[in-house]
């Protein structure tokens, strides 16, 4: 992996953290099983495993709920600054997702 894309894996993860910790302490959405699987995995696999799941997760919802769309994995993963760390499928479905639910870019 270029040095370039480490950097970007890294900021990446950081808005993971960064969303829960948001969401957690704003919202008192705690996405315990999302930061273990960040924490575990690094952003860039945890997202990678969320988005290839067959059905949206249950969190997914839960952002919609909130009107917190904005702050989901689909959403970080649909970045054009993070389009390098994801596969065209993976961008496909992130993107198919948010449409599903309404959200507006």
């Amino acid at each position: 992996m270029s040095n370039d894309l480490v950097v970007l894996s890294a900021r990446f993860h950081n808005d993971m953290v960064e969303s829960y910790h948001l969401l957690s302490q704003r919202y008192g959405y705690r996405a315990t099983y999302f930061l273990q699987m960040v924490e575990e995995h690094g952003g860039v696999e945890a997202a990678r495993r969320l988005i290839q799941s067959v059905q949206p997760g249950e969190g997914l919802t839960r952002l919609w709920e909130l009107k917190r769309l904005d702050l989901s994995v689909e959403a970080y993963v649909s970045r054009a600054e993070y389009a390098p760390l994801f596969t065209e499928d993976e961008l496909m479905i992130a993107s198919s997702r948010l449409k599903a639910y309404g959200y507006q870019w």
